[in-house]
């Protein structure tokens, strides 16, 4: 399935604030479900981000400040806001406006753009955790381009062209309040930052909530929702070592009466999401993560 592998389409966009570039082929991958982004910076640090002060953007792009003045922010931290894999982290020079650029993939064709860095903290190839520093607040741009320092946001998918592939941001599950808005930061706010940009209750849907879970050693957690709604159980395995490189990891769900369902096979963020509907009847549920398993009794019944 395609919700659980990083797929990243066979396109290259030279994107800048002006002269645009763009090639790509002409099968487009549909993406998975949304990562579960946080904002990219600190803990409990408030920006003011702004969509319509640029006459450069085109779509849901956020330039974002909180100093009183121009070069206040120059130097602070930007973290990523979600774990995934750096694929590009350089100064574009004078190909677009983007100056020295992090770009993130978190898989199931999402991608984040960190623009006009002081300082780039990773290479590319690296795998970055939710809340890790990427960068600086910075001022980089194309030769000739006099910016005041600032965080330019992308969130995209390989599901569209550009702009139409600039998607709205979120935060903490929340759309950002467009076209300007003050953000508290809930970044890594709970501990260490997260090693897997989804989390069960995304990978399953809107509507479902974890009613039980069983750890698979320290290689993945094995979940199992509800949907109150629609009557429906869910089961996914997130993968918590080995993320973001493909490894053997499944779910699969049984309904009481019904033949079992079965996700497996070599993935990079998580098995599944394998759902039924259920009723009033029993399941069991389970996964593996490499040598770890675990096959629940029949329970949860009704």
């Amino acid at each position: 399935m395609r919700l659980r592998r990083v797929v990243t389409a066979a396109a290259t966009a030279l994107l800048g604030m002006a002269g645009l570039a763009i090639t790509a082929t002409s099968a487009e991958a549909a993406v998975g479900p949304r990562p579960n982004f946080q904002l990219p910076f600190p803990c409990n640090q408030v920006w003011n981000g702004d969509n319509d002060n640029s006459s450069a953007h085109r779509a849901y792009e956020i330039d974002f400040n909180r100093g009183s003045s121009a070069g206040a922010d120059l130097g602070d931290t930007v973290v990523a806001a979600a774990a995934g894999k750096v694929v590009t982290s350089a100064h574009q020079g004078s190909e677009n406006g983007f100056g020295n650029l992090v770009k993130v993939d978190h898989g199931g064709g999402w991608s984040t753009y960190y623009a006009h860095l002081k300082v780039r903290s990773v290479a590319a190839g690296a795998q970055v955790t939710q809340g890790q520093k990427i960068g600086e607040v910075g001022n980089t741009s194309k030769p000739g381009n006099n910016i005041s320092p600032h965080l330019h946001y992308e969130v995209r998918t390989n599901d569209a062209l550009w702009p139409d592939n600039i998607k709205p941001a979120y935060f903490n599950g929340v759309k950002f309040g467009y076209p300007n808005a003050n953000v508290t930061s809930k970044n890594t706010c709970s501990g260490s930052g997260n090693p897997n940009p989804y989390d069960a209750v995304e990978v399953c849907g809107d509507g479902y909530k974890v009613i039980d879970s069983q750890a698979l050693g320290s290689a993945a957690t094995t979940y199992l929702l509800y949907n109150g709604t629609s009557k429906n159980n869910c089961v996914t395995t997130i993968k918590s070592t080995s993320v973001g490189a493909a490894s053997a990891v499944s779910a699969f769900l049984e309904v009481e009466g019904a033949a079992r369902k079965t996700d497996s096979g070599s993935f990079e963020y998580y098995a599944g999401p394998v759902s039924a509907a259920a009723g009033a009847k029993c399941v069991k549920w389970g996964g593996s993560a490499g040598s770890s398993s675990y096959e629940s009794p029949l329970e949860h019944c009704g």
